[in-house]
């Protein structure tokens, strides 16, 4: 998306309207490019753990983001620290699709999507509400900011079978983990470039490898190239930061005609 064509505009944010709430859900919070709202399964698990979804309803012609939105776009955000009983909400992504607006490549989506979330409890057998700042940006030839603050009280209506068969589709829908013939090898790099080789079924044309950029990385679209028969992809390092990470990793997503997979790469 062209930089700052993301539009924040207050009036578009007050324009917006609310539908009532119905079982363990939020309200529908509306803007003009569509709708969101939060759903629950309703019961906690045992270790005291809600999944949920960040249920996006694009108009037509219009599109959200990944969880890297590019050099100049917004990732969908969840603030739950108003929250009663919740110490944390986990955001999963959908396999994204790769988009070229003429300004620039990014991922993301063209059509309604349904973000599963973990929303963790302090005390797994006390009451919760969750009470959530919710920020992402939607575009069609412009990007607005849809920013809003949706509650739900998952034990309203802790049984509703429409709520958990959302949830539970949402998060069938995720990749599955990779593993040694669907996923990828980092190659020697250098500060500048990221390198994989990638392992999949299916076209080689229709492979795609999305890797967000965290904790002070930012990546550009990667270009592809083939060596020994193997589709190599190189991603350049457009930021980074100032000392490399020694935990964790960054979040990657590897397309194919027969699925997607997805996992955690070491910091370049």
């Amino acid at each position: 998306m062209q930089s700052l064509k993301i539009l924040l505009l207050g009036a578009a944010i007050a324009s917006a309207t609310i539908v009532p709430a119905a079982a363990s859900s939020s309200a529908w919070y509306s803007s003009e490019g569509g709708k969101v709202r939060l759903v629950t399964s309703g019961k906690p698990d045992n270790a005291g753990r809600i999944q949920g979804v960040l249920d996006i309803a694009l108009k037509p012609g219009w599109k959200t983001y990944w969880r890297d939105p590019g050099d100049a776009g917004v990732p969908p955000q969840l603030d739950v620290s108003a929250s009663t009983n919740i110490t944390d909400a986990k955001l999963s992504f959908p396999a994204p699709q790769r988009h070229d607006d003429g300004y620039g490549k990014w991922a993301g989506y063209d059509y309604p999507v349904s973000l599963p979330v973990v929303f963790t409890l302090s005390a797994a057998k006390d009451q919760a509400v969750i009470d959530a700042n919710v920020f992402l940006g939607i575009c069609e030839t412009i990007c607005i900011p849809v920013q809003t603050r949706l509650t739900v009280d998952p034990a309203s209506d802790p049984d509703n079978a429409e709520d958990a068969a959302l949830v539970k589709a949402s998060f069938a829908a995720l990749p599955a983990p990779a593993r040694s013939d669907f996923g990828i090898n980092v190659l020697p790099g250098d500060h500048e470039t990221l390198v994989v080789e990638a392992s999949f079924p299916g076209d080689p044309e229709a492979a795609d490898f999305f890797v967000a950029g965290e904790r002070d990385y930012m990546f550009g679209p990667p270009s592809r190239s083939e060596k020994d028969g193997k589709l190599i992809f190189t991603v350049p390092i457009l930021d980074r930061p100032s000392t490399t990470p020694t935990d964790g990793g960054l979040h990657y997503t590897l397309t194919s005609s027969a699925g997607a997979v997805e996992g955690l790469l070491p910091f370049p």
